[in-house]
């Protein structure tokens, strides 16, 4: 019985391996042959790849002595000066004991450390440049102060491609003798929007209830309604059929145990989607933020979605007169 999740299972040992992010892959490919680099500064949302291609990367570069050269820290946990002055300072300042002229420090989100702690990193990475190399990776660059990305070669990581997702899932499958639905697959690809991470462990908790891979299954796994019956619930409201559109809506949460949250994610992806008067859009995908806004702030969900659906029949009468 395999006791690692298949993330780490299944995640690629070598740049080869890696599955998109093809303006990214030869560039480090390149750096490991030449032995040479500059610090790194990944950007991109979750689940694209950034600790994976830094990961081969480092183990291209060391190989057996992957373990001695290679630091990995996650600032989210560790985000304080301390840290940047203690480890990240005591590993930065040894030399490296590979044919490879410096070690690599990896610092995951970044984007998690308090402007004295990237001031300290700062610093330390202009002391020990010759030994050591960063790569840091973070959600959002704007994060970062200025003298760190002036300091590192930016890469940029986009969200993968449906033709990518499929292939790793259709990959993962096979492995472990699933069948995979074609509208699972889509499902899956809906739900997951890009992030590889997020996409296999819906696989892996779909493969749990069962061998075959069905689109209903990947919806009940991963606690999402179908587009269709999001669609569904937004027409009756946009009709004014109120009553049917919030019977439609507690049949959603309490059946899937839908979070209002990811309620509002889905009804803002199809009103995006719906053909509907441009300005009547406009006013609607104003109105879902209003309410996005108020269930951050922790207002009730339940009133809070009614509300919003009682507005839709009386934005739709403003662009009919």
């Amino acid at each position: 019985m395999d006791i690692l999740p298949w993330v780490e299972k299944y995640r690629p040992k070598k740049l080869d391996e890696v599955i998109g992010q093809e303006h990214i892959v030869p560039l480090l490919k390149s750096f490991s042959e030449k032995k040479s680099m500059p610090h790194l500064l990944f950007a991109g949302p979750p689940g694209v790849g950034k600790t994976t291609v830094a990961l081969a990367l480092a183990h291209e570069l060391f190989g057996d002595a992957f373990k001695t050269n290679f630091l990995e820290l996650n600032a989210s946990d560790e985000r304080g000066i301390e840290v940047v002055r203690g480890k990240i300072k005591d590993f930065a300042r040894t030399l490296s004991v590979s044919d490879v002229p410096f070690k690599i420090i990896f610092l995951d989100e970044s984007d998690a450390l308090t402007p004295d702690a990237q001031q300290a990193l700062r610093r330390t990475m202009e002391l020990y440049s010759e030994v050591t190399r960063f790569i840091l990776s973070c959600n959002y660059s704007s994060k970062i102060i200025e003298p760190i990305q002036s300091r590192t070669a930016v890469l940029r990581f986009f969200p993968l491609s449906k033709e990518h997702v499929e292939k790793m899932i259709k990959k993962i499958a096979h492995a472990e003798g699933l069948k995979v639905d074609d509208k699972a697959l889509d499902a899956i690809f809906y739900i997951c929007e890009g992030d590889m991470r997020k996409a296999i462990n819906i696989l892996q908790g779909a493969a749990f209830h069962s061998k075959h891979i069905t689109e209903s299954l990947v919806f009940k796994v991963s606690s999402r309604a179908t587009p269709k019956e999001i669609r569904e619930m937004v027409e009756k409201a946009l009709r004014g059929d109120f009553l049917a559109a919030r019977e439609h809506l507690e049949k959603i949460m309490v059946s899937y145990g839908v979070s209002g949250e990811d309620v509002l994610v889905q009804v803002y992806r199809v009103v995006s989607e719906m053909q509907i008067p441009e300005k009547a859009k406009v006013k609607l995908i104003d109105r879902i933020g209003e309410y996005n806004f108020r269930l951050v702030e922790g207002a009730d969900e339940r009133i809070q979605l009614e509300a919003l659906l009682a507005q839709f029949p009386v934005i739709m009468e403003e662009f009919k007169k």
